[in-house]
């Protein structure tokens, strides 16, 4: 038996990196997706994918800062697929970093609106869509600002322990409806948008960064993608309002 057979999810940031992997592994779980990203390119080459493997993906291309296009991916989940279970919010930048006194304005805005403000505005349609049978929200965070204080990152730090805020308060406000609200907090994650990934990255900086962690390396996108599935699905029924680490220890790790 799949995990999401005929569930009905909207994915963010899923043109790359874990959203890409969660929307591979959500349809293979049975889920019908809305996807979305900033390169339509990228998730034309993610609805192939899908549709290879006899799932069912529709991808519109847009800002998640636009709250005309969070409308669109609401409205396009209940026109084409009856309905709406699932929200995967996981688009975010790391955004501009440096030490606070030399942050521009302008950086600080973009970060926190991406990473926050587009999840309040995603939560505000989809919440509204599902049924009386409730539904998953689920929300990408990080360790940075929960756990850690990592310099040079203030912006992303606010903006990603402001969701976890964010988070708490749909739980309790949208317990009563069976919707269930959860953040995911991955630890460092071999994506493109990693800072080991980066063009000035060295292999210093990878040994760095995967020393930090536990288990001493990073995440692949699908152990990230998995922890998704587990709070989309059913096997997480009785989970919600939580921070939920998927850090490779990173969090507790002095060595």
């Amino acid at each position: 038996m799949t995990l999401l057979n005929d569930k009905i999810a909207i994915i963010t940031g899923a043109s790359s990196g874990i959203g890409r992997a969660a929307a591979k592994l959500f349809a293979r779980q049975g889920a019908k997706l809305v996807v979305t990203g900033r390169r339509q390119d990228a998730l034309d080459a993610v609805i192939a994918e899908i549709e290879a493997e006899g799932g069912q993906a529709v991808a519109i291309s847009g800002d998640v800062k636009d709250e005309a296009l969070q409308a669109r991916l609401v409205e396009t989940a209940v026109s084409r697929f009856g309905g709406l279970d699932i929200a995967f919010n996981n688009a975010g930048i790391l955004g501009e970093m440096g030490p606070v006194a030399g942050l521009s304005l302008e950086g600080w805005h973009e970060t926190i609106e991406t990473n926050l403000t587009a999840a309040f505005l995603g939560a505000k349609y989809q919440s509204a869509a599902m049924g009386k049978a409730g539904g998953s929200l689920i929300f990408t965070s990080t360790f940075v600002g929960h756990t850690v204080g990592m310099p040079g990152m203030a912006a992303y730090a606010a903006s990603k322990a402001g969701l976890i805020g964010f988070v708490q308060v749909l739980a309790a406000e949208l317990g009563a409806q069976k919707i269930r609200v959860n953040a995911l907090l991955p630890g460092g994650t071999d994506t493109p948008a990693s800072i080991t990934n980066a063009p000035d990255a060295t292999p210093e900086v990878l040994a760095f960064v995967e020393g930090l962690h536990a288990l001493k390396r990073m995440a692949q996108p699908d152990e990230i993608a998995n922890a998704a599935l587990f709070l989309a699905s059913d096997m997480s029924s009785f989970v919600t309002g939580t921070a939920m680490l998927a850090d490779g220890g990173v969090s507790i790790s002095r060595t």
